[in-house]
């Protein structure tokens, strides 16, 4: 058998970025990486290579960073932290500034994964966008809302209520020409049309 049949899901290499003033200058510890690290680890089959960054709100430097992410190879950046309305919130503004596309449907999916839980998930501006061949994300700031809008909504027998974002994450890589992923279904069901699936490679 070649190589290739054995290799398994192919590597990828993900950003992921906490924006927060007080994190960032040690005020309190983030929860925001490791939130995102532990439920990416846990989704996906994909060996993973983490570009880890922790910076403050500063709009210029959060484009900056997306840049540099996309420029390294991140085939997904994801984002935690400052898409609320407060004056400090500039993570939307900043993404945007970088952005060849927009994906409007992420965010609309975001909000109301957060409306079953708080009525100020209307104050939330997430956005995503795609940049060459990335799709970046933004998330939500607590560890908690992050699981709830990547994987969604289950009733107490585990039946999907609504769906997470990240389902739909694997085939908008696809199109854009990114790595195959492949998702744990226990934790996250990618969605691809038939005739988008490949066989396992390992």
């Amino acid at each position: 058998m070649s190589q290739a049949l054995n290799a398994g899901p192919e590597p990828v290499r993900i950003g992921i970025v906490s924006i927060s003033d007080r994190a960032s200058s040690g005020v309190y510890q983030d929860q925001g990486l490791p939130a995102l690290q532990d439920w990416l680890s846990r989704a996906l089959k994909n060996p993973i290579q983490f570009e880890a960054r922790l910076i403050p709100d500063e709009q210029a430097l959060i484009s900056q960073t997306l840049v540099e992410l996309v420029d390294a190879g991140c085939s997904l950046v994801l984002t935690t932290g400052g898409t609320g309305p407060a004056l400090r919130d500039v993570t939307p503004e900043a993404t945007l500034a970088v952005a060849h596309k927009e994906m409007p449907g992420f965010g609309e999916q975001m909000r109301q994964i957060s409306l079953a839980f708080v009525p100020t998930a209307i104050l939330s501006r997430q956005v995503a966008v795609i940049r060459d061949q990335s799709l970046i994300i933004n998330l939500p700031g607590q560890p908690k809302a992050i699981a709830e809008t990547l994987a969604g909504l289950k009733d107490a027998d585990g039946r999907q209520l609504v769906k997470g974002i990240f389902a739909a994450v694997p085939y908008c890589i696809d199109l854009i020409g990114g790595p195959y992923l492949e998702t744990h279904d226990d934790i996250c069901q990618a969605f691809r049309p038939k005739s988008a699936i490949r066989p396992p490679r390992g």
